[in-house]
Formats: structure tokens, C-alpha cells, sequence
């Protein structure tokens, strides 16, 4: 799976602190923990840290960029910030995110295609969010056919079913896993599949345990990538060792450590 570490987010109080007082080692610090511990791209997003977002992400994107060249996904909903995160982060990188909605995907398909970089749409449209998982897949196919028309690559394409919080919509759940399964044949290639899992277990009591369950569960319905909490281990050991047995990693003794190696 793709793990795209999460921490590095204005919503965060030392992240917004760095961003307010322009202080990068906590930036670096983050940057290099989430890598360690098994990160393959870092979520970028300045949240509510500054008046000026556009320079934020501008001093944000250099200050990861002084540790690692690791990729990044570019977390805002400005055109022109995204613009200015992707063109600072280069090549490989991921638009976070799109709606499936026309006047949006008319804007940051073609920048991925200008960028060389991944996106990640969301199943909302000008309806908002749908009920059910044939609601997601009507927009999921929307998106998929504009992505062929703008020529963005099916491989550079990923689809969030767009998960709730289980406290206040118990069903979604279930939904957004019948969404990853059918996502699948909607293309040949079909487009990658997403969540930003923390969102299921937002406001609950038992939060790591509900993020790692339905890790796993998603894995088992074909989830490809998900933007997450690398620094909670469980939530890591859990992912590699869905990975072993759904047969997408090989076994060994020590697979947990060499998933980190």
C-alpha cells in the first residue's frame, strides 16, 4: 500500500507553531519520522496556520525539502497554492485533492498533466456527498472518463471513496468499501483507490483501534493508498501484515522489519 504520512498539517499545534514562527526543525523532525517508519510520500497542508497560504505552503514545501526528496502530496483546495506546492516539490508529486465536479476537474487534471503529478479526487460532486456506493461510483466514473479526455495516465489517478466518521454515519463505511471493489472495473487499468483514513474514527473514544480495523478491511476490498498516522506502529504492523497475507508482499520471519528496511 502507499502510505502517505499525515502529520505534517497546520491542523497540528507544532506544525502551526513552525508555520507561525517559520521554524523548520519540527517540519524536518516529522518529515523524517514519518519516513522512517514506513511513509512513502508526505502530506503537505498549511490548515489554518497562516494569513497568507500561499507563502505558507511556499516555506512549508522548502523546509520538508531541505531533508528529503521523498515525495509530496499538496494538501489545499487554492488553485494557486497547489500550483506553487507542486512546482516547489517537482515531479512525482500528489495533487490533494480534487472533487469530482467539472469546474474543479477542469482546473487540476491539467495541472497534474503540466506537473507530472498523481490526483487524488474525491467522490463529491455539486451534490455533495452521495449516499451510497453506486452514488460514488456514477461521480468515480465522471472523473475517470475527463482524466482520459485531459490526458492524465489511469496510474497517476486515485479515487476516495470519501470516508465519514463512524459516530455520525455508521453505514458509510460499508459503502466506501463496495466503492473501492467496483472502482476497479471501471477502467482498464483502473484508477488507484484512496482514503483518508483518520476521518473514520474522528470524534470517537477508540480511535486507533477503529483506524487500524478498517485499514484492514479496506486492504481486503483492494484499497491501493491511504493518507494516514505512520507514527502509530499497530496501525503500520497492521498494514504490513494485511500486505503478507493478501499475498502482495512476500513472507519472511522478520517482514516487519523488512517492510522498514
Amino acid at each position: 500500500m502507499y502510505a502517505i504520512g499525515e502529520r505534517i498539517n497546520g491542523m497540528f499545534k507544532a506544525v502551526r507553531e513552525a508555520i507561525q514562527a517559520q521554524d523548520p526543525e519540527p517540519i524536518h523532525d516529522l518529515a523524517k519520522q514519518q519516513l522512517a517508519a514506513g511513509a512513502n510520500c508526505l502530506d503537505v497542508n498549511v490548515g489554518p496556520a497562516a494569513a497568507d497560504p500561499l507563502a505558507a505552503m511556499e516555506w512549508l514545501v522548502k523546509a520538508v525539502r531541505e531533508v528529503t526528496d521523498a515525495p509530496l502530496a499538496i494538501d489545499t483546495t487554492k488553485p494557486d497554492v497547489m500550483s506553487k506546492g507542486l512546482e516547489l516539490a517537482g515531479p512525482g508529486s500528489v495533487i490533494n485533492s480534487t472533487k469530482g465536479q467539472q469546474d474543479q476537474l477542469d482546473i487540476f487534471i491539467p495541472m497534474a498533466v503540466e506537473h507530472n503529478a498523481s490526483l487524488i479526487a474525491l467522490t463529491i460532486d455539486e451534490n455533495g456527498i452521495p449516499r451510497d456506493a453506486n452514488g460514488r461510483g456514477e461521480i468515480a466514473l465522471r472523473v475517470v472518463a475527463a482524466a482520459m479526455e485531459k490526458g492524465l495516465d489511469p496510474d497517476r489517478l486515485m479515487i476516495d471513496g470519501v470516508i465519514l466518521p463512524v459516530n455520525v454515519a455508521q453505514s458509510t463505511p460499508n459503502h466506501v468499501l463496495e466503492t473501492i471493489r467496483n472502482i476497479k472495473v471501471l477502467s482498464d487499468p483502473p484508477p488507484k483507490t484512496v482514503l483518508g483514513l483518520s476521518n473514520v474514527s474522528q470524534g470517537t473514544q477508540l480511535r486507533e483501534l477503529l483506524n487500524r480495523t478498517y485499514l484492514v478491511m479496506a486492504l481486503a476490498a483492494g484499497l491501493d493508498a491511504a493518507i494516514l498516522d505512520v507514527l502509530d506502529t499497530e496501525l503500520m504492523d497492521a498494514m504490513i501484515a494485511s500486505e503478507v497475507l493478501l499475498n502482495k508482499a512476500v513472507y519472511a520471519d522478520d517482514f516487519l522489519k523488512a517492510y522498514r528496511a
